[in-house]
């Protein structure tokens, strides 16, 4: 509050308090929603709009029952309570429902399962996320998606072994060739060697292991799988590999190499321009054709190649337009410390991207989590429409229409919403000037 202060004949008067309309809520409303005809206009326009939805929603949410076996029996019961011609949520079908839309068609006896696995998902993501705790954690974070691959689809413990076993094979062939031949060189032996591995090795050893030593759980079949589990698995497996691919193709765009800016460039556009329910029907159609015959490629692990390349497409851009914003000078710094091309990108030119691009990266992130609704079109349950479609089609709750949106759209935007908080703290973290 600014002080007045006065002086008649050289001595001081005690300080004058402004006018009621300059100070308070009084001041606040007229900046902020009363200031001109138009901003009063709308305001007043607002709070009829505001008036109009409260009055229709919440005798509809204040009639809620949440103990019924059937929409009939709901329908009773506020009539019963509230009289004939009332309204209200029947929040029972979820209360009845809520594990097919979490876990879809899931077995109920193996729920600890995908739980085990959500609730170790943090324990991963941790050390990622939160620089201050030990680095040692990141080694689980290496295993954890062979660890959630088996908890979840079961079998086998050694195909997941083996599985990790390739990018073994891929660090030590990338070591041995790039200390020789350089990092590009090197990158691109390790990828055929972990290739070769998956596609001649892994299984014949496989079938060894299981053989001498069998070891595994009770085996669930893709189909079984729907609800947020389905969403959650897409969505975190894309989000995670999406990120590193969108770094590399955004490196590439910006090459000097004709090859590689050539590739990254046709990939780029190519995927942009292409909407992602047409790659979906390419993972679920296609894609089969490409493999070799009798091989049964789970849909699951199609869909999440396709998404991943599909966000993959649209991070690259985010973190180019992070690239282009650095000055010169930081690239020159590099040049200045003796540092080669990749040193200078990791300790210099990539920290400083990234964190500019945190805000592109993190909505591209939750549209990638909200597009993984789009599935329901290739055939699998996800939350949204296949879960409420099923549930809608049960002659018990034939007729229900805004509770299972509303409960699905309410999930969805708790994950998100912890997303963007999550992006805002960490810009703030990492913010560095003093602007």
């Amino acid at each position: 509050m600014q002080e007045h202060i006065s002086y008649v004949r050289g001595q001081m008067l005690p300080p004058l308090d402004p006018p009621a309309g300059e100070k308070g809520a009084v001041k606040w409303l007229r900046e902020n929603l009363f200031s001109g005809p138009l901003n009063s206009v709308l305001t007043i326009l607002g709070l009829l709009a505001l008036y109009w939805v409260l009055s229709n929603a919440l005798p509809w949410l204040l009639h809620s029952v949440w103990n019924a076996n059937s929409l009939g029996e709901c329908r009773q019961i506020i009539a019963e309570r509230w009289g004939e011609g009332a309204t209200g949520a029947c929040w029972a079908m979820v209360k009845a429902r809520w594990h097919q839309y979490i876990f879809g068609f899931y077995p109920q006896y193996l729920y600890w399962r995908p739980t085990l696995a959500f609730c170790l998902l943090f324990v991963a993501l941790a050390p990622v996320l939160y620089t201050a705790l030990p680095r040692k954690m990141l080694w689980f974070t290496a295993l954890y998606p062979a660890l959630m691959f088996w908890l979840l689809w079961g079998g086998s413990v050694w195909a997941p072994v083996m599985a990790m076993a390739g990018f073994g094979v891929m660090a030590v062939v990338f070591k041995l060739v790039s200390a020789r031949f350089g990092v590009i060189i090197g990158a691109s032996a390790g990828f055929v060697a972990a290739v070769l591995w998956w596609l001649l090795a892994s299984g014949p050893v496989t079938a060894a292991l299981q053989g001498a030593i069998p070891l595994g759980i009770e085996s669930v079949d893709s189909d079984q799988f729907g609800g947020f589990l389905l969403s959650i698995v897409i969505g975190i497996t894309a989000i995670s590999a999406s990120l590193p691919m969108g770094i590399l193709l955004a490196l590439g765009r910006r090459s000097d190499m004709l090859l590689v800016r050539t590739l990254s460039v046709g990939f780029i556009e190519f995927i942009r321009g292409v909407p992602l329910i047409t790659l979906l029907f390419t993972a679920s159609l296609l894609l089969q054709y490409f493999l070799p015959p009798g091989n049964d490629f789970d849909i699951i692990l199609r869909v999440i190649i396709l998404v991943t390349l599909f966000a993959a497409a649209y991070i690259a851009e985010v973190i180019r337009g992070g690239l282009a914003a650095l000055p010169r000078g930081q690239y020159e710094a590099g040049d200045a410390l003796g540092l080669d091309y990749w040193q200078a990108q990791r300790l210099i030119v990539m920290p400083q991207a990234l964190k500019i691009s945190i805000p592109g990266i993190v909505s591209s992130f939750i549209g990638l989590f909200k597009d993984t609704t789009l599935v329901a079109f290739v055939g699998l349950n996800d939350p949204l429409k296949g879960i409420t479609q099923i549930v809608r089609a049960d002659i018990n709750w034939k007729g229900i229409y805004w509770e299972p949106y509303l409960f699905a759209g309410a999930l969805f935007f708790l994950i998100c919403f912890g997303m963007s908080r999550y992006s805002m703290w960490l810009e703030r973290k990492l913010k560095t000037d003093h602007r």
